[in-house]
């Protein structure tokens, strides 16, 4: 139960800082679309150090969907893990919307730091985009974490600065989601369009996340093979 608890707090920071970043410093001027990347990026990276020895720090439906095909953890546990991180979004939506009622500054998104499609040409241009997003993250994720070739302690910062360039591309096109949970809170709270479009934040990278699973099996096969004929 407590790693459970440990993906919704964890989630709920993800989204909380992230989409708060975006909504105060805009993402239509380089300076914030930098600085809502970073936001993202280093939040991943606190939180790995902070609960990554509880939970293993997923904070990430995709990624969770991506250790479970991977044979690293059983659907039981999947299934606590995508409660508390979908809880954990939604808690920071709540968060998101209370913070425009109380503080002067504008949300500069108009939304809570929804995704949106429009910027990719429509629902499947955005499909496309998080996609390819998300199975690039998510190798990254099982390269790094994988305990016989990872890369150790160091698999947090390797992964917070893949989202920093991950949202440096895609901001732009559709937001940056790659991340399910943190698309779903700040969405049901927006409601309108980002709501309507849910379903591609949703879709998109579970997709992603079940193509770089497959991919990262075929590369620890390899592995295993060159080390037994050692």
């Amino acid at each position: 139960m407590k790693k459970y608890f440990a993906e919704l707090v964890g989630t709920f920071v993800l989204t909380f800082l992230g989409c708060a970043t975006a909504m105060f410093l805009g993402c239509l001027e380089p300076a914030g679309v930098v600085g809502t990347a970073i936001a993202f990026g280093l939040t991943v990276v606190a939180m790995a150090y902070t609960i990554g020895g509880i939970s293993g720090c997923h904070i990430n439906p995709a990624i969770t969907l991506a250790v479970a095909l991977s044979g690293r953890m059983s659907w039981k546990d999947a299934c606590g893990y995508w409660i508390g991180q979908i809880l954990g979004g939604i808690i920071a939506g709540a968060c998101l919307l209370l913070l425009t009622h109380v503080v002067a500054a504008p949300d500069l998104t108009g939304g809570l730091g929804t995704n949106g499609v429009v910027n990719a040409g429509g629902p499947w241009g955005a499909c496309l985009v998080e996609l390819v997003a998300t199975f690039i993250f998510v190798l990254v994720v099982l390269g790094t974490t994988d305990e016989k070739v990872g890369a150790g302690n160091f698999a947090g910062l390797a992964i917070g600065l893949t989202l920093i360039l991950v949202h440096l591309v895609c901001i732009n096109l559709t937001g940056t989601s790659v991340n399910p949970a943190r698309s779903i809170g700040p969405a049901l709270f927006a409601g309108g369009q980002a709501l309507t479009d849910l379903w591609v934040f949703i879709c998109a990278p579970l997709v992603g996340a079940a193509l770089s699973a497959l991919v990262w099996k075929c590369f620890a096969c390899k592995c295993c093979c060159k080390k037994d004929q050692e």
